[in-house]
């Protein structure tokens, strides 16, 4: 595993690279297809901590207020919500990840 420094927008992270032997698949974030006439909402982490519970997988209906996953950060438990009524159509962490402020943690098309 390599560690690298990075520079998005002016903002730095740090990445770990796992290179993978030839024949093993990188994991993908899971995706489904977007219903016609919807918009993409992005869910972004508020703040940097540990992902407990992904609760809502790909193509999950949910209402505005429905816990999506639950984010622990200086031993305190965060929900984090739907903002509004959808269908969950990708998402990009896992249970265990560690994440940074505003890392990508799902998709969610609404109408």
């Amino acid at each position: 595993m390599k560690t690298y420094k990075i520079k998005v927008n002016g903002k730095e992270y740090v990445v770990e690279v796992e290179e993978v032997s030839a024949g093993t698949m990188p994991s993908t974030p899971q995706t489904a297809p977007s219903p016609v006439g919807a918009s993409a909402t992005r869910i972004e982490a508020p703040l940097q901590g540990n992902v407990l519970t992904v609760r809502t997988p790909v193509g999950t209906q949910v209402k505005r207020g429905q816990v999506l996953l639950i984010l622990e950060a200086m031993k305190l438990e965060n929900e984090i919500v739907a903002p509004a009524d959808g269908i969950v159509t990708s998402v990009h962490v896992k249970d265990g990840q560690v994440v940074d402020s505003g890392t990508l943690l799902m998709t969610i098309e609404t109408k």
